[in-house]
């Protein structure tokens, strides 16, 4: 029997705060852990499928294939330089996707149902979701298809109105589509430690949410990574922004050795 595969889906309706960083260095560095990965990227400016080597213009289907009913999910997935990381791309056609399936009465359940045909058949660990930034149709279809919400946030003062806004969005979704979806946690991102307000706001979030103890740090090589298709554990595994990504992943492996990972929601 295949083991059940965790579904994370990394969102944050605010652009800018590391959200495609996230997503792509810790499904790699997950992968690095031996734990066989699948990173869906279902922004459509493409930039997790860029950050591990695949480009959007070479990418013929992609997620939006999928969530049209053209391709199935297994057909689109490729492989990465990391052997036990696999990609589902992502390429502008994506924009169109909200359109094309506002009439579908199914249309915030399409990546689940995709996710389940292919869970049932292809052992996956875990499957990150890279979401756009927006609170949109393709934000919702991740919030549908995942077990649990990882929020990548910068510590600055507008950052918890937007949580509180993405907060509400998740009970909503729990509420209507997917009452088995959690919080797995919030990770502080461009962290600066000699910032003032950027300890008052991890503070303040500490107070109301679970909070991973690794952060991630403002880092050169972290920014330079995405632009050689890489990420940063391959591009530099040395540098400070690949060090706070392994301390993710291994927090977070850790936190899901102690307890059950809960089975991929069925579509509805």
């Amino acid at each position: 029997m295949i083991k059940p595969a965790c579904v994370i889906a990394v969102v944050n309706q605010k652009g800018g705060v590391g959200k495609t960083t996230t997503a792509v260095n810790l499904a790699a560095s997950v992968a690095a852990a031996e734990r066989r990965t699948l990173l869906v990227d279902l922004d459509p400016q493409g930039n997790a499928s860029s950050g591990v080597g695949v480009s959007p213009r070479t990418v013929e289907d992609s997620v939006y294939d999928v969530l049209i009913g053209r391709s199935s999910l297994g057909e689109v997935v490729k492989p990465t330089e990391l052997p036990a990381l696999s990609l589902a791309p992502s390429k502008q056609d994506l924009v169109a996707a909200e359109v094309e399936l506002v009439d579908d009465p199914d249309r915030s359940y399409k990546l689940r149902a995709a996710l389940r045909e292919l869970l049932a058949v292809e052992a996956f660990e875990y499957v990150f979701i890279d979401c756009p930034p927006s609170l949109g149709l393709l934000t919702v279809n991740a919030l549908s298809a995942a077990d649990r919400v990882l929020v990548p946030m910068q510590c600055e003062y507008y950052a918890l109105e937007g949580l509180t806004a993405l907060m509400a969005t998740i009970d909503r979704v729990k509420a209507g589509m997917n009452a088995g979806l959690s919080l797995e946690g919030i990770v502080l991102t461009m962290w600066d430690p000699r910032n003032n307000l950027a300890h008052q706001v991890a503070e303040e979030v500490r107070r109301h949410f679970h909070v991973f103890d690794a952060v991630i740090p403002r880092n050169v090589r972290l920014s330079e990574a995405p632009s050689h298709g890489k990420p940063v554990l391959l591009y530099d595994v040395q540098s400070k922004g690949a060090q706070g990504y392994l301390s993710l992943a291994r927090e977070l492996l850790s936190r899901h050795a102690s307890q059950a990972v809960p089975r991929v929601r069925a579509a509805r």
